[in-house]
């Protein structure tokens, strides 16, 4: 996975046939910047945040004193979801609010790092079949990542969720794009 360049916002998008390779993908991109001294979020089902934890931690990552020093933050996505969704679509008043607001959380005496968030509200839209509204919480992300210098990445999930005919939709909103562990259209294989 390609790196964030800190000359402007970072939104990659992975798409991930399996958890494992998801947690695999997303541990490192939040680990190099914990290792930099970048804080990190993590905003994913309860599943996907254990995971996440459990390969930070075989990254070498001291995860409880990286919480508990505010370096790194670990929110639910679903109760996320809650606190800015209305009528089935983000209210953005609302998304800016409430992120803003963990933003400011992780941010403080940090001045000159930015911020790396892993985020998978999307992806539960997504599998949901709610594909409006992850792609409407993908704009509010990107003016959030402008607005603060954020380097985020978004999973999705490869399979009978999958709606092939927006794909187009979710990676025009992406500056990188990661194809799922298995070759795709994304990530097509080089023959020798």
């Amino acid at each position: 996975m390609a790196h964030p360049s800190h000359g402007g916002p970072y939104h990659a998008v992975q798409f991930y046939a399996t958890d494992d390779g998801l947690f695999s993908s997303a541990s490192a991109f939040l680990a190099e910047g914990l290792v930099a001294g970048e804080p990190a979020m993590i905003i994913a089902s309860a599943a996907h945040c254990a995971g996440l934890l459990q390969h930070l931690s075989a990254r070498f990552i001291h995860v409880e004193h990286a919480r508990r020093n505010g370096a790194l933050l670990v929110l639910d996505a679903d109760e996320m979801l809650a606190r800015f969704m209305v009528g089935g679509l983000p209210d953005p008043e609302r998304f800016d609010t409430n992120i803003t607001r963990f933003i400011d959380q992780v941010m403080p005496g940090r001045p000159a790092s930015g911020l790396r968030a892993y985020g998978g509200m999307v992806d539960i839209l997504w599998q949901q079949g709610h594909t409006d509204a992850a792609i409407r919480l993908e704009v509010l992300w990107n003016k959030l990542a402008t607005r603060f210098g954020l380097a985020l990445l978004c999973g999705y999930a490869m399979g009978s969720a999958c709606k092939p005919a927006r794909l187009h939709d979710i990676c025009s909103h992406h500056t990188h794009i990661f194809g799922p562990e298995r070759a795709s259209p994304f990530h097509k294989p080089v023959s020798h």
